[in-house]
């Protein structure tokens, strides 16, 4: 999931510690480096990208990988629906600002996939930098239902969501909302 890297539209938290301009470009060069370690010939790498028609259109982003439009909604609407819409089979949606992602790290999550119906890869806020779903079946209707969005209560909030299924946990990574997360 990625926005398109303009000042004042993306990494709001961290431009008001460094300024709106090199907060985006950070976010820019940080997706840049992301994109080049998570391709990888087991699976295939997707922008869901906002907005949605300059994130298609964008020059920004390497021509060769697919694009999606995010759509309308908070961020549970726009991450159910790229589950929902993605062709079958297992899916793992991974936010853009955390640099510890690699291609192990994705693997890691879908192999836990193999005995699980889902997958988190926590952060240390109590949000998360991976969600992965089975999807053998209809994605839940209660998925992302009551989330408290950039909350410590994030990830037990969206694993309340998905009952009944059995839900697994990889490596604990980082994300970038401020310069203490920088330099941490």
């Amino acid at each position: 999931m990625v926005k398109e890297p303009r000042p004042g539209r993306v990494k709001t938290r961290l431009g008001r510690d460094i300024g709106m301009t090199a907060a985006a470009w950070w976010f820019r060069h940080q997706v840049r480096g992301l994109l080049r370690r998570v391709r990888d010939p087991r699976w295939n790498v997707v922008l869901a990208v906002a907005p949605d028609r300059a994130g298609v259109l964008s020059r920004v982003w390497p021509a060769d990988l697919h694009r999606v439009p995010q759509g309308p909604g908070d961020l549970g609407d726009r991450m159910a629906r790229v589950f929902r819409t993605m062709p079958p089979g297992p899916v793992a949606i991974i936010g853009a600002d955390i640099p510890g992602v690699t291609t192990a790290r994705i693997a890691e999550a879908f192999a836990a996939l193999g005995d699980h119906e889902a997958v988190f890869g926590p952060a240390p806020d109590g949000g998360y930098w991976l969600i992965g779903m089975k999807r053998v079946g209809l994605v839940p209707v209660t998925l992302f239902d009551g989330v408290r969005w950039s909350t410590e209560h994030a990830l037990a909030d969206t694993e309340t969501s998905l009952p009944g299924l059995r839900i697994a946990h990889v490596a604990t990574l980082r994300d970038v909302d401020t310069v203490a997360d920088l330099r941490g």
